[in-house]
């Protein structure tokens, strides 16, 4: 049973930033509502102090996607559905377009919205990944400053970011992508569809002569919350990518996973998924 609730719906941003103002710790933001609904619904701790939800879909300074120099600005409460159809997503940013038509049914899709996706931070939050490996920066708003970060450092820990309970992720920055660079993204759960993710894998690699001359590697769901693998990157960076160095390299990949998570019951049957996925996805690329 969800508790009474005080419900707002501020019809500009500068209303909702004054309302986060005036109510800090008990206010929740609500855009697609398919996280903070179900956790009322359970009695989510994370949720039990909420007193005043404040309505932020459908405002036009969070829902637009536009391109200003070279750079995609997505609007935060910019939903699955609208991210993946814009022709400006598909055609620069094609996997962060792939993750977003497998996250949930056509009706979370139609709700549920980006920011929502990592300011919750889930391990299995699956546009994560993909946001990683484009080197995503965040636009946080308070009353009183604006400041833009990596997406990387505002993620923490589970269920933990750097947002305070006076700020709002305004949008996202994707930076231009250099040219070369061609990617994918593997996403495996219990089921086909309207699956929670086991495993998620963005990859981004540029090929030149058959030389590894950039590459981006993000994994979620395998990891506390979504991680990009820098050591890895530099490691294969300049090196001839034939199918040696690929193994190798996937299982150096496993050796990282595991020195972050340490053992666990997934672990069996994880790492191998993960590894042979990647070296897949590696040889795909590198051809």
């Amino acid at each position: 049973m969800i508790p009474e609730i005080q419900y707002i719906k501020p019809t500009s941003l500068n209303e909702v930033l004054q309302a986060l103002a005036n109510y800090g710790n008990e206010a929740r933001l609500l855009a697609g509502g398919t996280d903070i609904i179900p956790g009322f619904h359970i009695h989510s701790r994370r949720f039990r102090d909420v007193r005043t939800l404040i309505d932020i879909s459908g405002l036009p300074e969070l829902t637009t996607i536009e391109e200003r120099e070279g750079a995609l600005h997505i609007g935060a409460a910019t939903t699955f559905s609208s991210l993946m159809r814009h022709p400006l997503v598909q055609k620069n940013y094609p996997l962060l377009a792939r993750s977003a038509a497998q996250i949930g049914s056509v009706q979370i899709r139609n709700r549920a919205t980006v920011a929502g996706n990592f300011v919750n931070n889930a391990p299995c939050a699956d546009s994560v990944p993909p946001l990683l490996v484009y080197d995503a920066r965040i636009v946080v708003q308070s009353k009183t400053e604006s400041k833009e970060l990596p997406l990387q450092d505002f993620l923490l820990k589970p269920y933990r970011t750097q947002l305070r309970a006076d700020e709002i992720v305004e949008k996202i920055i994707l930076p231009p992508l250099p040219k070369g660079m061609r990617g994918d993204f593997y996403k495996l759960g219990r089921r086909r569809s309207v699956a929670i993710s086991r495993i998620t894998l963005a990859v981004l690699a540029h090929m030149q002569d058959g030389i590894i001359r950039e590459i981006r590697i993000a994994s979620g769901a395998v990891t506390p919350i979504g991680k990009r693998f820098p050591q890895l990157e530099k490691m294969a960076t300049g090196q001839k990518a034939d199918s040696d160095f690929l193994k190798e390299l996937a299982i150096k990949l496993g050796e990282e996973v595991l020195n972050v998570t340490g053992l666990r019951w997934s672990t069996a049957y994880k790492l191998p998924v993960l590894q042979q996925t990647f070296y897949q996805t590696l040889k795909r690329l590198c051809q």
